[in-house]
């Protein structure tokens, strides 16, 4: 099947774009969406999609064959292999009966794929703010220039060897935020550089890895980075500091713009909205 765009771009009220995840305005066109359908039972990644990095194969796809598309209102299903299995139907519409019709579908395909899991995501615009969910953000390196911050934020690589050492430590402390995952890809030598702050010769916050890969329009995307400081070193200004640094990082990279997520009203998104990025609207899900 394809998508018509006359159908679904009225109501697609956020860029996003199911098992892909945000993309920037200008590359959101039917073809992304029609993408996910070609590629759904090959398993293979999109070129673009940004978890070719870390995966030898796609764990989520489009159930092709139990999109519901019509005029005002699309349903579009994926499923995800990742642990114990879980369906989403990303619902895009305003109509009154849209959840239900979501949820009732997420049921369903729960029961026939064996997924233990079933939610329905649903998106509203940035002028409406729900007060919850996921905000989708957007900085723009054509903007203003991103000059390096002073202060103790270097690469990886260029600490002193007993400061790296202190690595692992901060990884297994922040575990549950995916740094034990970096740590091994870095020691694998998968992983891009990753910036790292230092207080008294330990690692406490660290932002990476960074890398700039091409988009669909082959546009220079700053891809998303595990970011992070220790608990007892919040408010000291580490996370602003890692934050520029890998702004700059981006900006002399070549970068022409970055998708970040932020949880609403948490410390990456109070920090995003501070340094002026531009909100394209949230996310937001519930379990059926």
């Amino acid at each position: 099947m394809r998508f018509r765009w006359d159908w679904l771009r009225p109501v697609v009220t956020v860029p996003y774009v199911p098992t892909l995840g945000p993309v920037h305005p200008s590359v959101l066109t039917e073809d992304l969406f029609t993408d996910t359908l070609i590629a759904a039972p090959t398993e293979r990644f999109l070129r673009y999609d940004k978890d070719i990095r870390w995966l030898d194969a796609k764990d989520e796809c489009v159930l092709v064959d139990e999109v519901a598309h019509h005029p005002g209102e699309t349903l579009i299903p994926t499923f995800s292999r990742r642990g114990s299995g879980t369906v989403k139907v990303h619902a895009y519409g305003i109509g009154p009966d849209i959840h239900t019709s979501a949820s009732l579908l997420a049921q369903k395909l729960a029961v026939g794929t064996g997924a233990a899991k079933a939610r329905v995501v649903r998106f509203q615009g940035p002028e409406e703010h729900p007060g919850r969910g996921v905000r989708v953000q957007l900085k723009d390196f054509t903007a203003s220039p991103c000059p390096a911050p002073e202060g103790p934020v270097r690469p990886f690589g260029e600490w002193p060897g007993d400061v790296r050492h202190t690595f692992g430590h901060f990884a297994e402390q922040m575990a549950a935020d995916g740094f034990a995952f970096l740590h091994q890809q870095m020691q694998e030598g998968t992983a891009g550089p990753v910036l790292v702050a230092v207080l008294n010769h330990k690692v406490a916050g660290v932002i990476g890895p960074m890398e700039v890969r091409l988009d669909a329009v082959g546009a220079a995307q700053l891809m998303p980075q595990y970011f992070g400081v220790l608990p007892d070193q919040r408010g000291k200004g580490l996370g602003r500091l890692l934050w520029r640094a890998a702004m700059h990082w981006g900006q002399s990279h070549g970068a022409a713009y970055q998708l970040l997520q932020t949880e609403v009203g948490g410390a990456s998104d109070r920090l995003c909205r501070a340094e002026g990025l531009t909100s394209l609207g949230f996310t937001y899900w519930q379990n059926v």
